[in-house]
């Protein structure tokens, strides 16, 4: 078995990383050898399939767009109906519903539905945690980033992905203070994190969440 990279640092143990894609990564002390870090996959082969085969099972299932596939709007799990007369591609009102005619693209409509959505409720809700909490920020861009929820650009410019309208409001809002305390604090040291703990408490659960739930917010 062959690791994808290898590190080697002034460490005195090793330790074996999966990534989401699958990927290998050894961290090792400076002088270990190939012949040393081979031995080690060895021993940890039954270890590396296992955890690789959870990733797997984890990974989300490629959409369909058929009658009952469930999708997320605000953390809320919503049934699919595909109907044949309406003036919208796609609404939510109970159920998502899809125009029969649109199904084809369907991919392409769900994402400017959400696209739509977090235009509008993204800016609001950053705008009304900016002022309570004394922020200033220049601009906000909606972005398609598949994991880095959002950013802060350098001149005040907050990007935030359109699939985080699939996430629980409490963790859009977190994502959302992550990234305004930036704007004072452009790292992520104890001076940031206490000030986003000063704003919310219990940010280290929603963080969690999104840590835990993150690879399930796709289309």
């Amino acid at each position: 078995m062959q690791p994808d990279q290898i590190i080697r640092t002034r460490r005195k143990t090793y330790a074996l990383i999966i990534r989401p894609d699958g990927a290998l990564v050894v961290r090792a002390p400076l002088r270990a050898t190939d012949r040393q870090i081979a031995e080690i996959l060895s021993q940890k082969q039954g270890w590396i399939e296992k955890k690789r085969a959870e990733l797997r099972q984890r990974q989300p299932q490629p959409r369909l767009y058929q009658l009952g596939e469930r999708f997320l709007f605000l953390g809320q799990s919503y049934p699919l109906e595909i109907v044949d007369r309406q003036r919208e591609a796609l609404t939510l009102n109970g159920s998502f519903r899809l125009r029969r005619d649109r199904r084809e693209n369907a991919a392409a409509v769900f994402e400017a539905w959400y696209r739509a959505q977090a235009r509008q409720g993204i800016p609001r809700r950053v705008e009304l945690l900016a002022k309570q909490y004394g922020f200033e920020y220049r601009s906000i861009r909606i972005t398609g980033a598949r994991t880095r929820w959002g950013s802060c650009g350098s001149k005040g410019t907050l990007n935030f992905s359109w699939r985080l309208m699939m996430a629980p409001p409490a963790v859009v809002e977190y994502v959302i203070v992550h990234e305004l305390c930036h704007l004072r604090q452009h790292n992520h040291s104890k001076a940031f994190w206490k000030l986003v703990e000063g704003i919310l408490p219990d940010y280290k659960q929603r963080q969690k969440w999104l840590k835990t739930n993150g690879r399930a917010l796709v289309l």
